[in-house]
């Protein structure tokens, strides 16, 4: 158990239309990069939301760290499990000023912050400049740079390089496993790219019509996936269907 990061028991979660998660139990091993994929409205945004209770889960319980998430205090969890999204929102103000706001909040001062930055690739002078002005791409690396000033072990990406061109996207990817490999972080990456599920992960879930429909090690989920649906849930989106 030790080796566990995350752990879904059950998990059910329910929306007025209807259920959206209908039980799911799965475990993630610490310091793993793990990919889930599946069809758009199946699920894995919502359940990547209850990892750090964004929402809350109907049904079931998640532990984080050995620890049920609702027994967390709350700023405490989402120090430990941070979210970077699509869109990566910005606060007004500077690039010091977003990059700081984690300790801010925490009534702390951020030190040495032109290293954060470095290490994602942006260089010291991007500190003054108005944040809501960078590029796409630079938001992204902002966006991720904000989550390793909380020192966060596990880190929630919800498609955070289907906005961006291609040569951006690579660059975004290349950090994210640098951030996996140099820090030990834990990341659970909801991708609707295959190929990027395929190049970056440990590990490959199916999740379709709220279901965990396959968990694999990536290679085999992609050159010999067991389950019926998998098979023509990969052949549709390959064939381009």
């Amino acid at each position: 158990m030790e080796n566990i990061e995350i752990e879904l028991r059950e998990i059910k979660k329910f929306f007025a239309e209807g259920p959206v998660l209908k039980g799911i139990s799965a475990k993630v091993k610490k310091g793993s990069l793990l990919t889930i994929v599946g069809p758009s409205g199946s699920g894995k945004s919502t359940l990547l939301s209850l990892c750090n209770l964004l929402q809350t889960p109907d049904v079931g319980e998640i532990y984080v760290n050995q620890k049920e998430i609702r027994e967390w205090d709350i700023q405490s969890l989402r120090r430990y499990v941070g979210i970077a999204f699509q869109s990566a929102p910005m606060m007004q103000g500077s690039v010091h000023d977003n990059l700081s706001l984690p300790l801010k909040l925490q009534h702390q001062v951020l030190e040495n912050p032109e290293t954060y930055l470095e290490y994602v690739g942006l260089s010291a002078e991007f500190l003054s400049r108005e944040a809501k002005e960078l590029s796409g791409g630079q938001r992204q690396r902002l966006s991720l740079a904000r989550t390793l000033v909380n020192n966060s072990s596990v880190l929630l990406l919800d498609e955070v390089t289907s906005a961006l061109d291609s040569k951006t996207s690579q660059g975004i990817e290349e950090l994210i496993k640098r951030i996996n490999k140099e820090r030990k972080v834990t990341i659970l990456w909801v991708t609707h790219d295959l190929a990027q599920a395929e190049r970056v992960g440990d590990e490959t879930w199916l999740i379709k019509d709220g279901q965990l429909v396959e968990a694999a090690p990536t290679k085999q989920f992609f050159s010999k996936p067991k389950d019926e649906k998998t098979i023509d849930f990969l052949d549709l989106v390959r064939n381009g269907i």
